[in-house]
């Protein structure tokens, strides 16, 4: 959407109204790289300016009053730009059916990032996100598979990547270059997420709720479970947990807390698991509503959010794990709500099918809707502050959209 321009013809007299009228007219296992032990198996650049019709109908006068004095000189040409969306599109030098899936920062260089997607996406940033340029893994691009990269995770000048098919990338010097490191065809499930806990450290997890650490970059690996979330709902079928019994899916999402917990949802959406450090098994949930669940995570208060199929979103009631949520009215014209990504304990964004994006000031009790992407026809499947400076949300078809503040 353009911002409205208004061309003055001089050799004419101006009427304030007409004028005025025409802007609207205006169209305890280990894994070794080479011998691996698995874990029990009996265990989405565009500047929104579309602005809201009092702001753009006192603008608009003020901008028609404003001409009056200068009728007689040359034509003069006046453009509102200054209200604007608080977020605005990047483009991307990639195919436009890439799905975007992850992105971090080096810790140190906040103008330092990478972007990983679908299709072996991997772009990177020196300018804190504004341009993009692809880059290549050779080890990856050496074989026949087209890589999905799911996720990504830096601490200090180290970086890990994983993916699908399996896939663990490892650098030591903020990405400049990237060695991979080999995993057994044993690992159970598909990696989907990586967190970097220290120095030659990470964290990681299988879409079967598999759960490993290394502490040697990489070179071992320790499970953190004692089996997968198939064996432990199978073996616990009288637990109660509707739908549990007999599970032989993954996971849909999960997501981790800065303290390391995480929270899981089942691929049918009919029930949710929580883990936190040093339990042996994942626990199961039942979920506290009718629609089948879409996503969880985290708050900035250490509370959950819920989303369901269909658009709704719950809080829990308080902080912690929980079965206990409340419904909150959003407007989301019956889109779903995909994810959502707080920027402080106050304010949080959510984003989901059709460029959906919405926004609390108020620590979720209310949301208001963001116009920024309406014309954008994707979904957008993750929102991601990297600090309160610097967000991003991706989506499919190479959609990127930039926190502007």
């Amino acid at each position: 959407m353009v911002a409205a321009k208004l061309l003055i013809d001089s050799s004419k007299p101006i009427n304030p109204s007409s004028l005025l009228n025409s802007l609207f007219n205006h169209p305890p296992t280990s894994f070794h790289s080479r011998s691996f032990q698995q874990p029990s198996r009996s265990l989405n650049t565009i500047r929104a300016s579309a602005l809201n019709r009092r702001d753009f109908i006192a603008d608009s006068a003020a901008a028609v009053l404003s001409l009056a004095p200068v009728i007689g000189s040359d034509s003069t040409s006046v453009a509102k730009a200054d209200t604007l969306s608080e977020w605005e599109r990047v483009f991307l030098p990639i195919d436009p059916g890439v799905v975007l899936l992850d992105i971090a920062f080096v810790p140190d260089d906040p103008s330092h990032g990478f972007l990983l997607g679908t299709r072996q996406t991997l772009l990177e940033t020196k300018d804190g996100g504004n341009t993009w340029v692809s880059r290549s893994i050779s080890s990856a691009e050496d074989e026949d598979f087209n890589y999905r990269f799911n996720a990504i995770s830096f601490k200090g000048k180290e970086g890990w990547i994983v993916g699908k098919p399996a896939i663990l990338l490892h650098t030591a010097d903020c990405g400049d270059s990237w060695e991979r490191i080999p995993l057994s065809a044993e690992l159970p499930g598909d990696m989907v997420y990586i967190k970097a806990t220290g120095e030659n450290s990470a964290e990681m997890v299988t879409d079967e709720g598999a759960i490993y650490v290394t502490a040697n970059r990489g070179y071992n690996w320790k499970a953190a479970v004692q089996e997968t979330v198939s064996a432990t709902l199978n073996r616990t079928v009288s637990s109660g947990i509707s739908g549990a019994s007999y599970y032989t899916g993954t996971f849909n999402t999960v997501n981790r807390s800065p303290e390391g917990n995480y929270v899981a949802v089942s691929s049918r959406g009919n029930f949710y698991l929580t883990w936190e450090p040093g339990q042996p098994y994942w626990q199961p949930h039942n979920r506290a509503v009718a629609r089948r669940i879409q996503n969880m995570g985290w708050r900035a208060d250490g509370g959950l959010w819920l989303l369901v199929r269909g658009g709704g979103l719950y809080l829990s009631k308080g902080t912690g794990i929980t079965e206990d949520f409340e419904e909150i009215p959003v407007q989301s014209r019956g889109f779903g709500i995909l994810d959502v990504g707080y920027r402080s304990k106050e304010e949080a964004w959510a984003a989901g099918g059709s460029g959906i994006l919405l926004k609390t000031t108020d620590s979720g009790k209310s949301w208001s809707r963001d116009k920024a992407a309406d014309n954008i026809a994707a979904n957008l499947y993750s929102v991601k502050f990297i600090n309160d400076q610097q967000g991003f949300v991706l989506g499919n078809d190479g959609v990127l959209l930039k926190y502007l503040g």
